[in-house]
């Protein structure tokens, strides 16, 4: 009999953490296992980014922007699929949880440029890919910094400037701007 070749699932062992990185999320570091178990290539961005880095702890879903590679995205997308992802709306819902919508997300819906806020079972995910204003992949991954804040876990985390950048086009959707203006004569 053919067995069907199955994914790996997001799995809530005890994880176990390498020092320095007692403060992270165990759903995260799962979520982060998951990942890297289903081959996705990305870069780390926000709450659990900052986290790792060693600013500000903040609890909020696993932010990634995946590489913009058509077999990355497939990897990603089959992943969230077996994982039933819905997408996740920060709303109180019924019960006090975030409403969701079940979805089937494909490379293409992916690639195409929007912030995705997903739930897979109780995990929450971030996607980021081509969001306008947001740093491109290559340029986050260029300024990233390379963690293992578990044995087995090893992530490419986005530069403190860069994750501020994300956070700040995640809280007004558009990208910082200076402006500077003179003052009138007297």
């Amino acid at each position: 009999m053919l067995l069907k070749r199955r994914l790996p699932r997001i799995q809530t062992d005890t994880t176990q953490t390498n020092e320095g990185f007692e403060h992270l999320d165990a759903a995260a570091l799962a979520v982060l296992r998951w990942l890297k178990a289903n081959h996705v290539e990305f870069v780390l961005v926000g709450p659990v980014a900052a986290a790792i880095r060693g600013q500000e702890f903040d609890y909020g879903p696993v932010a990634i922007v995946p590489a913009p590679y058509r077999r990355n995205l497939e990897r990603l997308a089959r992943a969230l699929d077996a994982a039933n992802a819905a997408i996740r709306l920060d709303g109180v819902g019924i019960g006090g949880d975030a409403d969701t919508t079940p979805t089937k997300l494909t490379a293409e819906k992916l690639s195409r440029g929007a912030l995705w806020t997903l739930r897979c079972g109780g995990y929450d995910l971030d996607i980021e890919a081509n969001v306008p204003g947001l740093t491109s992949y290559q340029n986050l991954l260029y300024e990233a910094g390379k963690y293992e804040p578990a044995p087995g876990i090893s992530v490419e985390v986005a530069s403190p400037e860069d994750i501020e950048h994300c956070a700040h086009i995640r809280r007004t959707g558009s990208p910082p701007e200076i402006r500077i203006m003179r003052a009138a004569p007297p």
